[in-house]
């Protein structure tokens, strides 16, 4: 399975998130060729919440969304928590909706959307307790293991990791979607 080679997938986080959130999405998109690259706040290495640690290979301030062909948010609570207090992130995340790219986010990851401002109009789901957030932020929550919205991938919790990277990967295949806009 190579339906991804030549495209690199940004995976935005930080120390706290859900393991198996950065860790399978990685997975299943190397493993359909693409190259994954883990962004943070900070070079070095980032801390799940139950240990696993990834080493980062860019900045959230020298990431550029034009270098990418996709975007990953994890959950975790710290972890969504943290990185929608970081500029870069939030406006990387922008970009990657202005560029019209695809963007999966699961569990708490949904959290950036709201602070990049990307959701106004859009269907979505996530972790139960960011409903209000998230229909703050002008969405429409719907609890399913994965909804596709023009190229916004969004799940609940690990349990939901399969569908969600089988429609990740699928989203990034498609490439650029009109409707996928800030």
């Amino acid at each position: 399975m190579s339906h991804l080679t030549g495209k690199r997938v940004a995976i935005l986080a930080t120390d706290g998130f859900e393991d198996s959130e950065l860790t399978s999405p990685l997975s299943a998109v190397v493993e359909h060729g693409a190259e994954a690259v883990v962004i943070s706040t900070e070079t070095g290495t980032i801390t799940g919440k139950n240990g696993h640690e990834q080493e980062v290979s860019l900045t959230s301030a020298d990431a550029r969304a034009e270098e990418f062909h996709a975007l990953v948010l994890p959950g975790g609570v710290v972890n969504g928590d943290q990185i929608r207090l970081d500029a870069a992130a939030v406006s990387l995340t922008r970009d990657f909706f202005a560029q019209h790219k695809p963007v999966a986010a699961i569990c708490h990851g949904g959290w950036i959307l709201a602070d990049a401002d990307v959701l106004q109009g859009r269907t979505v789901t996530s972790y139960p307790s960011l409903r209000t957030d998230l229909q703050n932020a002008g969405a429409t929550w719907v609890d399913e293991e994965v909804v596709v919205d023009q190229g916004l991938v969004t799940s609940r919790t690990p349990d939901d990791l399969p569908a969600f990277n089988a429609k990740l990967v699928e989203e990034i295949a498609e490439g650029k979607h009109a409707g996928q806009s800030a």
